[in-house]
């Protein structure tokens, strides 16, 4: 079992550029030194594509079928655990949504495009955003889900965003014109959060509008006794928490005292030794990759048990292990070790007019992609190995708490649209020049009315698609597992 505290070798630092040679451009990013306006630049794409090109949605004569689409996503997942897939994802519309996220992309890639691309999400839907803990104890409201964040186009986030709230509002039963006003009006905020980033120095940008400010600058005041709420539980929701409810003491041959995981299934469940040695001997590909900073304090930890936990609803099937971890008074830490297979984006940025990037490391691509959207992330990122699979590594029950949006009242719902598309467009900003996006989103609302008559006729779809599984599960030709 490999040791936390284990001394790494780190590469040098690498050899700066030569005087005068220019420094590559990065994608999304003006040349630097700056050259040209990315404003004239974005308000010129409106010429080759208008705004309103964005509302609606026809599906094309080859589009997938949504039950074989969903079987072929579910194909190198954990057969045991497809039919719990399957289930959650007949929950709602809503649920379906959030399952299949390769659907949506093949119907995106076929939609009208400015070409501009940035570091998305890939599955920026409404209950992807939450509360974290920072370093210090603090909580902080983002993004919080990357599995199939790539270098993409913007549109896809958005679009996602505001067809999940229509989603939500519906399953909440809210009206048709609640469920509008919400998708309208994420992407107004998304448009004019950019707007106010492309105005700011660029570092004032970087690290615009603080947790504290979001609420006034959404105008979000009706969602702050939610938010109060979850925060409050969030703060509960912690490694010691999970461990206390989670496993049990246990004493070794020598007298020592421990604690192991406590069957829970389908849930949570103990594995065999090999596997358990395989996942611990994996954290020191992982401290390979941590900050060096953190390693003093990893290594006052010693391992004590791996567990198998399910989580999520595109997840689930995947591989995932909890890690518990004690320290010298035996208080816990838990990680969490989970599969990264590669984003069910990349085969669709071809036909979106993007190069479909090689990633050397699945799970470095997760870490990459969450560090560079975040204003502050998980300071135990890292990735690691196991068996030959890529993994992504994190802390477990991070202080994490998230809003439900499908329990949101109306006026609840508007607020959270507004907060989720303000914190898209700063995430988004981190990736591409916020000048260009806002240049093209301009200062009308012609392209947040687009956006939300697309949300309306893609949740249209997407009740549809989700009709078509249950269907299938009701006729057993896909095996479904509910309630779990």
């Amino acid at each position: 079992m490999a040791e936390l505290g284990k001394a790494l070798v780190r590469r040098g630092p690498g050899q700066g550029q030569r005087r005068g040679k220019r420094i590559p451009q990065v994608p999304g990013f003006a040349p630097w030194p700056g050259q040209g306006s990315p404003k004239r630049e974005g308000k010129a794409l409106r010429g080759r594509v208008p705004r309103s090109m964005h509302a609606g949605f026809e599906a094309g004569a080859g589009r997938p079928d949504p039950v074989a689409a969903v079987e072929e996503s579910n194909r190198t997942r954990l057969p045991e655990l497809v039919p719990i897939r399957v289930g959650r994802m007949t929950a709602s519309p809503f649920a379906f949504l959030r399952g299949s996220v390769g659907l949506m992309a093949y119907d995106l890639a076929r939609a009208p495009l400015t070409g501009i691309g940035t570091q998305i999400c890939g599955d920026a839907h409404a209950a992807n955003f939450g509360l974290y803990g920072d370093a210090r104890g603090g909580l902080v409201i983002d993004l919080n889900d990357f599995d199939e964040t790539v270098h993409g186009p913007w549109e896809w986030d958005l679009k996602r965003l505001a067809t999940s709230l229509v989603l939500a509002g519906r399953e909440a039963g809210a009206s048709e014109a609640v469920c509008a006003d919400a998708a309208l009006d994420a992407a107004g905020s998304y448009r004019r959060t950019m707007r106010l980033l492309a105005k700011l120095p660029a570092l004032d940008a970087w690290n615009a509008i603080a947790d504290e400010e979001l609420v006034s600058h959404a105008d979000a005041r009706d969602l702050l006794g939610t938010l109060q709420r979850v925060s409050d539980k969030a703060r509960q929701n912690t490694s010691a928490r999970f461990a206390a409810k989670s496993t049990e003491r246990v004493e070794g041959d020598d007298g020592s005292v421990g604690r192991r995981f406590v069957d829970a299934p389908p849930v949570l469940r103990r594995v065999k030794d090999a596997e358990a040695a395989s996942v611990a001997a994996s954290l020191e590909e992982y401290l390979e990759t941590v900050s060096e900073d953190r390693l003093p304090l990893l290594g006052r930890y010693a391992v004590q048990d791996v567990a198998f936990r399910v989580v999520g609803t595109g997840s689930v099937g995947l591989r995932s292990y909890v890690v518990l971890l004690l320290d010298h008074r035996g208080e816990p830490l838990v990680l969490q070790v989970k599969e990264a297979r590669s984003s069910a984006l990349l085969p669709h940025l071809p036909a979106a007019g993007f190069k479909e990037p090689q990633s050397a490391h699945e799970g470095q691509r997760v870490v990459g992609g969450q560090k560079r959207m975040q204003v502050v992330s998980d300071f135990l990122l890292g990735w690691t190995t196991v068996d030959g699979l890529p993994f992504q590594v994190r802390q477990f029950r991070n202080r994490k708490g998230s809003v439900d949006p499908a329990a949101l009242t109306a006026d609840q719902l508007d607020d959270y649209a507004r907060m989720t598309g303000a914190l898209l467009a700063r995430a988004h900003a981190h990736g591409a020049d916020p000048r260009l996006i806002a240049g093209y989103c301009g200062k009308s609302d012609k392209l947040d009315v687009a956006i939300a008559r697309f949300a309306t006729a893609y949740a249209d779809r997407t009740e549809a698609d989700h009709a078509s599984l249950a269907r299938a599960v009701k006729e057993g030709r896909v095996a479904a597992e509910t309630g779990v």
